[in-house]
Parts: C-alpha cells; structure tokens; sequence
C-alpha cells in the first residue's frame, strides 16, 4: 500500500485529479476515525476531515517520501481536530457589550496605552538633553562618541579616520562617556 501510496502522490503532483480522489476514498475512513475519537461529533469529525484533506493537498509538495503517507496524514488531522478544540473552547468577551454581575450590568473600560503624550515628550526631552550634553563635550571627545554611537564604527576605524592609535580612541571614548555620566547624572536624575 505505502508503494502505491507513493505512486498516486506522485501521480496527484503531476496534476492527476483521479489520484487525489484514490488518495482521498483510500484514507477517508481511518482520518474519520483518528478525527472522531479527539472531537466525539460526527458532523465536525466530518467537516474535519475534508479540511484535513485540503490541507493535506494544498502541502503535498512538502509530504516527504521517507515517511509513510498515512502517519503524514494522520498528524495533520490530529493537529487539525485539536486546534478545533482549541478554538472551540475559546470564550471571546466581547468589549461593546456589558458584563452581567449580581449587582446588575458593568460596562468595560480599557484603557488605551497605545499612545502617551507625556512618555512622547520625556522621551524627546531625554534625546535632547542627550544631544545638548554630547554637544558640550571638548571636540576631541566628542568627535570619537559620534563616530562611535552615532555612525557605529570600530575603535580600529575611527583610529584610521582621525590619525590616532586604536589606544587613544578607546581612551577618548572612556573619557567622554564618564564626562557625559557626570553631565547627565543630575538632569536625568
């Protein structure tokens, strides 16, 4: 049977609508059964498995040969009657409509935090106030922050650029940043 399996898999990426059908009346019944035993409804274990079909058709390009086509197939439709469950058990709340406790009907509130002006503004302040104290430092200390945290570059390559020992660079910077620490220490404080 896995030989002929593998014929009609063959045959239905080809385009052979006959062997999807073959593939589809051969597995029908023990895809019922598998689907049935997880979800105990026959109309859904019906519906599932004509999903579990279309699902199964629509990756065939990705069934691999190695494995038997059954087990392939008897996964998808587990998976598949699974997060039908899974669905199924999902009890949405609905935001418009109140919610009935014994002290009768309470609207839902949620607050919106997708937008707070006031982080919008401390967040600007903070980049400013950053900005302002990079923009005080001695030039020579300034120059290596911005080369280094503004456009990303290697110790090696800002030594390159500037002229300078590698050693001199990592100097500078650790002498800028304890020049910012101090200079930011009290604002953002």
């Amino acid at each position: 049977m896995a030989d002929s399996d593998e014929r009609l898999i063959r045959d239905a990426l080809a385009g052979d609508q006959q062997a999807y059908k073959e593939l589809l009346g051969r597995h029908r019944q023990s895809i019922y059964h598998v689907i049935f035993k997880i979800v105990r409804n026959a109309e859904e274990a019906a519906d599932l498995v004509q999903e579990t079909f279309m699902k199964a058709f629509g990756s065939l390009a990705s069934y691999r040969f190695e494995y038997r086509f059954s087990t392939w197939l008897y996964k998808i439709a587990a998976n598949n009657a699974i997060d039908h469950l899974r669905k199924k058990r999902i009890e949405a709340l609905s935001l418009d409509k109140p919610v009935q406790t014994s002290d009768g009907e309470v609207a839902m509130e949620i607050p919106d935090w997708s937008h707070n002006p006031e982080e919008d503004f401390y967040r600007k302040r903070r980049a400013v106030t950053v900005q302002e104290a990079i923009d005080s430092l001695p030039p020579k200390y300034r120059e290596v922050i911005v080369l280094r945290h503004r456009q990303d570059r290697s110790y090696e390559e800002i030594a390159e650029q500037l002229h300078i020992p590698v050693g001199t660079v990592k100097a500078r910077i650790f002498r800028a940043r304890e020049l910012l620490k101090k200079k930011l220490k009290s604002v953002l404080s």
